[in-house]
């Protein structure tokens, strides 16, 4: 964790931002909690904020963690994946333990996760937990969490949680960072405020995609297994003078694109 690595300012000029892009995407979606999938009851997603909403573009391209995730990851240059809201909802249950380089179709291993809570992150509204040392293997254990059952999350992750969790706090201002190997997971929201969070995944420039695995980020510009992974979905983040433009719109089935995960297309505006 980098302590106040974003002003007060800036998470107030951010967060009704991030807020009201959120509640935009969503506002086809009525379901009370109760009614969502196991994987929706942990937190509402919307991917790929800065395509659709120019104004979250100086937050998921801010300079300040760019180089901070660069230097972290000992990379020259850094791309960004894609950036992603993921609210808690009051009520919402635990994110079950996982890795997420598994769910990348990455080749290298220089990947890494921003997670910044615009409203501070506790033991009692959401926080993350980390298993240490977990990003020091070389397993990628793929842990299907958006279609597991009611089983223990901690018993469907054991391979994966090899020491004792270290719960964090993140004050607000402050970021998060963890590896794409590290183990981690989130509490349950027992307040009665959603925790919002907004987050970044960078990964190293010159980094290929891996011979199998599917994913938005390299499959809507058809880049190869075993070539860069380069385009303007993937746009580099640092060093970097301007923002990126809009990329090519997204053309989605209806009826996903309905679900406020991804970028929207001009027929429901």
């Amino acid at each position: 964790m980098i302590d106040r690595l974003l002003t007060a300012a800036e998470i107030d000029r951010y967060q009704p931002i991030v807020r009201a892009a959120v509640a935009e995407r969503k506002r086809f979606d009525n379901r009370a909690l109760a009614e969502k999938s196991t994987y929706e009851q942990s937190f509402l997603q919307c991917m790929n904020l800065w395509e659709d909403f120019a104004d979250i573009r100086p937050l998921t391209f801010n300079a300040k963690i760019a180089q901070a995730a660069a230097e972290l990851l000992a990379a020259d240059a850094v791309r960004l994946w894609h950036d992603q809201a993921l609210f808690k909802e009051p009520g919402g249950r635990v994110t079950d333990p996982h890795q997420d380089l598994p769910y990348w179709p990455m080749t290298e291993e220089q990947a890494l996760t921003a997670w910044i809570p615009l409203n501070g992150s506790t033991v009692e509204n959401g926080c993350m937990y980390y298993i240490p040392a977990s990003h020091r293997t070389s397993d990628r254990t793929f842990i299907d969490i958006f279609r597991r059952g009611e089983e223990d999350p901690l018993d469907q992750a054991s391979g994966i949680l090899t020491a004792d969790p270290i719960h964090v706090e993140v004050p607000r201002g402050s970021i998060a960072f963890h590896h794409g190997l590290t183990a981690h997971g989130a509490n349950a929201n027992r307040t009665n405020q959603t925790r919002e969070v907004h987050t970044m995944i960078f990964f190293a420039d010159g980094t290929t995609r891996s011979q199998s695995g599917k994913h938005h980020a390299v499959d809507r510009t058809n880049i190869q297994p075993g070539t860069a992974i380069a385009s303007e979905v993937t746009p580099i983040a640092w060093p970097r003078v301007d923002l990126p433009q809009t990329p090519q719109p997204w053309h989605l089935d209806p009826v996903l694109e309905r679900t406020g995960a991804f970028p929207q297309s001009k027929r429901l505006r």
